[in-house]
């Protein structure tokens, strides 16, 4: 299985890749590296799998519209699932629009590239800034 794990470098997209590749699955990765937690505690997440045969990391953003077609594209995914977001009630309310272009604008370019390039299987692991302080 062809496997898309969006914020994958992050805590649980990094061990999920662990056990789809275990599994023998192809696993992409992409992951825009941000700082909101430590890139570089992401990086060593990655590290163990860069230049393995059945791994790509592409550093990027959901938000490139181009670069998620192309990757669509290229790789005819059997699954996606989506963990890639901007966390945080709190930052959210001092940066709307950057929430909300990585949050819904991106998931809307991984929904559509998903829907024109065979219709994998798509699991979305929703972040709490779409529900907001209650």
């Amino acid at each position: 299985m062809n496997v898309l794990i969006t914020g994958g470098a992050g805590f649980i997209g990094s061990h999920l890749a662990d056990r789809r590749l275990a599994r023998g699955d192809r696993v992409v990765v992409l992951d825009d590296f941000n700082d909101f937690y430590d890139p570089r505690r992401k990086r060593r997440n990655v590290a163990a799998h860069t230049g393995a045969p059945a791994y790509r990391l592409v550093e990027g953003d959901i938000r490139d519209r181009e670069l998620v077609f192309r990757l669509f594209a290229e790789e005819r995914f059997d699954a996606v699932v989506h963990l890639a977001a901007r966390a945080g009630v709190r930052p959210s309310l001092t940066a709307p629009v950057l929430y909300e272009e990585v949050n819904c604008l991106g998931t809307l370019h991984l929904r559509d590239a998903a829907g024109a390039h065979g219709r994998p299987r798509f699991l979305f692991a929703a972040s709490s800034s779409v529900a907001g302080m209650n």
